[in-house]
C-alpha cells in the first residue's frame, strides 16, 4: 500500500512539473525578446537612460504585451559588454539593441548567435553578427554629392581633420566615386588653421593684387570711372576669386565654426562659395554664429526628429541626446521584421528594399545601414529644407 502511495507521489509531482515546464513554454511562446546593451552607470549613462526611455516610447506606441526588452549595463566598456551579450544569450535573447559605441564591439563576434544592431555610426572594423544603424560618412557623402551636383558645382574641394575620424571620412569619399577638385587633411589648432585656410583660399596673392591696383589707380596707371570705385576697393581685403566654388567642411561644433572663421578672415564668404559640412544634428548655436550662416548640411527628417524630442520632453522632462531616435526606430523596425517578415531578423533584413522610420527612409547593405538624407541650410535663423 505504501509502494502504491509513493508512486502515486511520485507521478504526482512529475505531472506537475511536466504541467509547470509547458505552461512556461507556452508563456514564452510568441514573445520577442529583445536585449539592450547600453551605459546605464559611469560617464555615459545619459546616453544610455535616454536609449532605454526612447524604447520605452517606441513601446508604448507599438502597444503589444508580446515584446520583452532585457536590459544590461555595459559600463561602456568591452569587457563588460561581451559578458553582458552572454547573458542575454543564456537568457534566450537573439537579437540586441546596441551598444552605442564603435569600442565596445570588438569582441562581440564571440556571441554567433546574436545579432546586434549597433547605433554606432562607424562602418569599418565591424563583427560579421553587428549591424551599424548609425547616421554614418557614407550616407552622408552620398547625399552631399548628390546635392552638389543638382547645384551644377564642379570644383569642390574637401577639407578633412587630422582626427580618427579621418580614415572613415576618406573611404567614404573614395566610395562615393565623385571627382573632388581637393582633399585636404588639416590641423584643428587655430594657429596652424588660419595659416592653411590662407594657402588654400591663396589669401596672400589676393591681397597684394588688390594692393597693387590700388597703387596703379593712385599713380594714375589704371583709371576708373567713378571715384567711388575706390573707395570701395580700399574698404576690400583681397581682389579676385578664388578657385573653387564649393568647400565641404568635414566637422562639427565649434571647429567647425573655426573653419568657417578662418574662411571669413580670408575674405571668402557664402557669397564667394557654397559652405557645405556633415551632418550637424540641427545644432542651435549654428544659428547665431554669422560665418556659418548659409552653410549646408545632410541630416535626418526635420519635422520627425522634432517631434520625437518634444514627445521625450512631454514624457521625461528633458530633451533627449540625438542618437536617442535611432534606438526608437531600431525597435520598430526589429518589430516590423519579426511579425511582418519572420522572426529570422538577421536573414530577413536584407529582403526588403528600404524601410521607413522617424529618421526618414534607409536601407541595410553590407551590414551597414545607408540613411537617404536631406539637405538643409542655416539661413535667417531657422533650418531650412533644401528641396
Amino acid at each position: 500500500m505504501k509502494f502504491i502511495l509513493l508512486l502515486a507521489s511520485i507521478i504526482y509531482l512529475s505531472l506537475s512539473n511536466f504541467y509547470c515546464l509547458a505552461k512556461e513554454a507556452k508563456s514564452d511562446e510568441g514573445i520577442l525578446k529583445v536585449g539592450l546593451i547600453v551605459p546605464l552607470s559611469g560617464r555615459h549613462q545619459e546616453i544610455g537612460k535616454s536609449v532605454l526611455n526612447s524604447i520605452r516610447l517606441a513601446l508604448s506606441k507599438i502597444n503589444n504585451d508580446q515584446i520583452e526588452i532585457f536590459p544590461k549595463d555595459n559600463y561602456s566598456n568591452p569587457e563588460k559588454t561581451l559578458f553582458a551579450a552572454r547573458q542575454l544569450e543564456s537568457e534566450g535573447v537573439r537579437i540586441v539593441i546596441g551598444p552605442v559605441f564603435h569600442q565596445n564591439l570588438i569582441y562581440l563576434g564571440e556571441v554567433q548567435n546574436l545579432t546586434f544592431l549597433s547605433l554606432s555610426n562607424k562602418t569599418t572594423t565591424i563583427p560579421r553578427n553587428v549591424i551599424t544603424m548609425g547616421i554614418n560618412a557614407n550616407s552622408q557623402i552620398n547625399a552631399i554629392v548628390d546635392f552638389i551636383k543638382k547645384e551644377n558645382l564642379n570644383k569642390t574641394i574637401v577639407l578633412v581633420p587630422k582626427s580618427n575620424f579621418e580614415d572613415e571620412l576618406r573611404n567614404a569619399l573614395v566610395k562615393s566615386k565623385y571627382e573632388f577638385m581637393n582633399i585636404y587633411s588639416y590641423d584643428v589648432k587655430p594657429d596652424k588653421l588660419t595659416s592653411q585656410i590662407k594657402q588654400i583660399t591663396a589669401y596672400d596673392e589676393r591681397k597684394k593684387k588688390l594692393e597693387k591696383i590700388i597703387e596703379f589707380v593712385e599713380k594714375g596707371i589704371e583709371i576708373l570711372e567713378k571715384e567711388e570705385e575706390l573707395k570701395n576697393l580700399k574698404k576690400k581685403y583681397t581682389l579676385g576669386e578664388v578657385d573653387f566654388d564649393s568647400v565641404i567642411i568635414a566637422n562639427f561644433g565649434e571647429n567647425l565654426k573655426s573653419v568657417t572663421n578662418s574662411f571669413s578672415f580670408s575674405d571668402v564668404t557664402a557669397q564667394d562659395v557654397k559652405f557645405i559640412t556633415l551632418n550637424q544634428w540641427f545644432d542651435e548655436t549654428l544659428l547665431k554664429e554669422s560665418s556659418a550662416n548659409q552653410i549646408y548640411f545632410p541630416s535626418i527628417n526635420l519635422a520627425n526628429y522634432s517631434k520625437f524630442r518634444e514627445t521625450y520632453f512631454k514624457n521625461y522632462n528633458k530633451y533627449p541626446p540625438q542618437i536617442s531616435i535611432l534606438s526608437y526606430d531600431i525597435l520598430g523596425l526589429i518589430y516590423y521584421i519579426d511579425k511582418v517578415q519572420g522572426s529570422d531578423l538577421k536573414k530577413n533584413i536584407f529582403n526588403k528594399k528600404s524601410y521607413v522610420g522617424e529618421v526618414g527612409e534607409f536601407s541595410f547593405e553590407d551590414k551597414i545601414v545607408t540613411h537617404k538624407l536631406d539637405i538643409y541650410q542655416v539661413l535667417d535663423n531657422q533650418f531650412l529644407k533644401i528641396n
